[in-house]
């Protein structure tokens, strides 16, 4: 118990001192993000020796995942993003997939990759939109035209993968009662939905707006609620918990639109970025391990191929957006893409758990991810600056639109 309080403390520290991080020294601003996972491999026991998570930790930092991804689908506005992105999105992900299947089979009949088809193929086309949806509100972007294709292209890096784990989670189960397993928990979101629309357009919401201000907080239990169930249930059908986070916070995004949710949306940002999404990063720096980096002569070599795997699968769709994007914003929008963590640790985590992959070989995809984290983002940015594009939230030119 005296760890649990020691090392709570620690990543509590850390996760105050990484907005301040964050923006020193002005000429190289890291993500928040970035700084949080840095500082937890600093502190964690391949460096410093100064934390390692306990059970109560690793408790929080799950959960701080699934808020994490609750946040995201709050932000998935598919009114707002619009049917272009979405639907180039889509393709591009279908696109990537493709090709990620031709390189992993390379690379097995090579030697160099041994790790199982699918799943490989999956990891190499994930997108850690929980990661760049805080960097792209942080700059304004959110809501521009590069924003928006970052969005939908990260949308479905994240479905797109969930869906295929979601045919291999259960391996006892036939294909077809999955796939109406699958259906089941679709139908039921849109349902959920649907009623979250309805009790937008009537005055039940701003019933509930005021009562945020008493302790009840009747709003912010509802939702935390609704994400418990759909989270349950996504478990229950097969899916992963991820798929239910996200749907529960599309679904919340829906109820809580206009000025009547604001404090609504405010209070769950309170709750996710100031306590339980900063624990999961943290913690997740603290967990990496370096090790892993020299466990065979060919660890480097594999992850510096998957490296290039990543971005190489997120550069084949560019040409479906050689009329969506600004020449200067295709690299970023690459990079961009090509940031993968939280699902490749949930891909590891079912393969060792299921016997598909070795804890070695684990290690060392997850080590891409993390760096693709570390990096990518940071890339992006710079290259951002020095192409000279418009300031923080200012509105890209698109060659069309």
């Amino acid at each position: 118990m005296e760890s649990f309080r020691t090392d709570l403390l620690l990543i509590a520290l850390i996760a105050m001192l990484a907005p301040l991080l964050a923006e020193l020294p002005k000429s190289f601003r890291m993500p928040i993000v970035v700084a949080e996972i840095v500082m937890g491999i600093i502190a964690g026991p391949q460096v410093l020796h100064l934390a390692e998570p306990s059970l109560v930790v690793d408790a929080l930092a799950r959960l701080g995942l699934t808020f994490l991804i609750f946040q995201v689908g709050m932000e998935i506005d598919l009114g707002k993003i619009g049917m272009r992105p979405l639907a180039i999105g889509a393709l591009g992900w279908a696109l990537s997939f493709g090709v990620a299947i031709l390189c992993v089979l390379l690379f097995q009949a090579m030697g160099l990759i041994p790790l199982p088809l699918l799943l490989a193929a999956a990891a190499l086309t994930t997108t850690a939109l929980g990661i760049l949806v805080p960097i792209l509100r942080d700059s304004g972007e959110i809501d521009t035209e590069f924003g928006k294709y970052v969005v939908a292209s990260g949308a479905f890096g994240e479905l797109g993968p969930m869906f295929l784990l979601s045919f291999l989670a259960i391996p006892d189960d036939s294909n077809i009662l999955h796939t109406l397993f699958v259906l089941s928990f679709v139908a039921i979101t849109l349902v959920t939905a649907y009623l979250a629309i309805r009790v937008r357009s009537s005055k039940v919401i701003d019933r509930l707006a005021r009562s945020m201000q008493r302790s009840g907080q009747f709003p912010v239990r509802i939702c935390i609620a609704l994400q418990a169930l759909l989270i349950l249930l996504a478990g229950k059908f097969g899916l992963d918990i991820v798929m239910g986070a996200l749907a529960s916070g599309m679904v919340v995004g829906l109820a809580s639109k206009g000025p009547g949710g604001e404090a609504l949306r405010s209070k769950l940002d309170a709750i996710g970025y100031g306590f339980l999404v900063p624990i999961f990063f943290v913690t997740a720096g603290i967990r990496f391990d370096l090790d892993a980096l020299w466990a065979s002569p060919l660890a480097p070599l594999q992850v510096v191929i998957l490296l290039g795997l990543l971005i190489l699968v997120r550069s084949v769709p560019l040409w479906v957006y050689r009329r969506s994007l600004a020449p200067a914003d295709a690299i970023p929008f690459m990079l961009y893409s090509a940031t993968g963590l939280p699902l490749i640790v949930v891909i590891t985590e079912i393969a060792l758990s299921s016997d598909l992959m070795s804890p070695e070989r684990a290690a060392v995809l997850v080590s891409a991810g993390m760096i693709s984290v570390l990096a990518f983002p940071i890339l992006a940015d710079r290259l951002r600056i020095k192409l000279g594009l418009p300031a923080s939230g200012a509105e890209v030119p698109m060659h069309e639109k």
